[in-house]
């Protein structure tokens, strides 16, 4: 098995085929600036793409809040510093969280168990599945500060709402609560906040008892499909779909299928 990442502000844990990273920076509301906690994500995040014995992770937050996003605190000092020296820093630090993200080829589940702010907000969104507590709240709120998503949340909330209520959810910077979250799409499901990890587990438990490779190739043509014309999609779909055809899981599949019961996928 693939050695754990070492992690300074966040835990990793991996529980059969799914992991779990949780921002450990209760203190600060788990703010991603002022922390260690952009490196710890992508470190995790390179990690699950080589580690064939993790096909989910589930991303949530210790404490109150899922992220803060940006640290309140340090942010006027941050504003002192030479314009070019601001544009290195955020594509040195918290940019590198959407590179990653889009790179990363196993599906990844935010469970959100309180606040996700700013761009706790687009961390949530950068996932493939968000499950939220009754406790979680949304909101895309740099205006308010007088700054704008420098961490790529305009573009992930168009792809996520479509331009017209990404615009709405920019422009004003209000605050969602965990109902109206899952009535826009945001949300795919609201829990109490005690049933919220299991309610994560259980679907990436779900996604974990897959076919391990076909995971990966199916969550890599999503990704692809978002910027692919559809010649140029067909042709990604042929050559993915001999790959699977290839795997010793398919057979398994196909025998399971006959044989009605459980398969059981070695991801080969």
């Amino acid at each position: 098995m693939t050695a754990l990442p070492k992690l300074t502000d966040a835990t990793l844990e991996l529980d059969g085929r799914v992991a779990t990273l949780t921002l450990n920076r209760d203190d600060v509301r788990n703010a991603l600036t002022s922390t260690d906690l952009v490196s710890d994500i992508v470190n995790t995040l390179q990690w699950a793409n080589s580690c064939m014995d993790a096909s989910v992770l589930i991303i949530t937050g210790a404490g109150s809040a899922f992220s803060a996003g940006g640290n309140i605190k340090t942010m006027g000092e941050r504003s002192k510093a030479p314009a070019h020296e601001l544009q290195r820093a955020y594509r040195s630090g918290i940019q590198r969280i959407p590179l990653a993200m889009q790179e990363t080829d196993i599906p990844v589940i935010a469970a959100v168990n309180g606040p996700a702010i700013g761009a706790g907000f687009d961390l949530a969104n950068m996932c493939d599945i968000r499950i939220g507590s009754t406790d979680a709240q949304f909101g895309e709120t740099f205006i308010n500060l007088g700054i704008i998503p420098g961490d790529g949340g305009a573009w992930f909330l168009n792809q996520l709402l479509g331009y017209q209520r990404a615009a709405e959810l920019t422009l004003t910077g209000r605050v969602l609560k965990a109902d109206e979250a899952k009535a826009l799409g945001i949300l795919l499901e609201v829990t109490e906040p005690g049933e919220l990890m299991a309610a994560a587990k259980k679907m990436a438990g779900r996604i974990a008892a897959k076919p391990p490779q076909t995971v990966r190739y199916a969550k890599r043509l999503l990704k692809l499909a978002q910027r692919q014309h559809l010649s140029e999609h067909l042709d990604t779909c042929s050559a993915f779909q001999a790959i699977c055809h290839k795997t010793e899981d398919h057979q398994e599949a196909l025998q399971a299928f006959f044989d009605k019961r459980k398969g059981d996928f070695k991801g080969r």
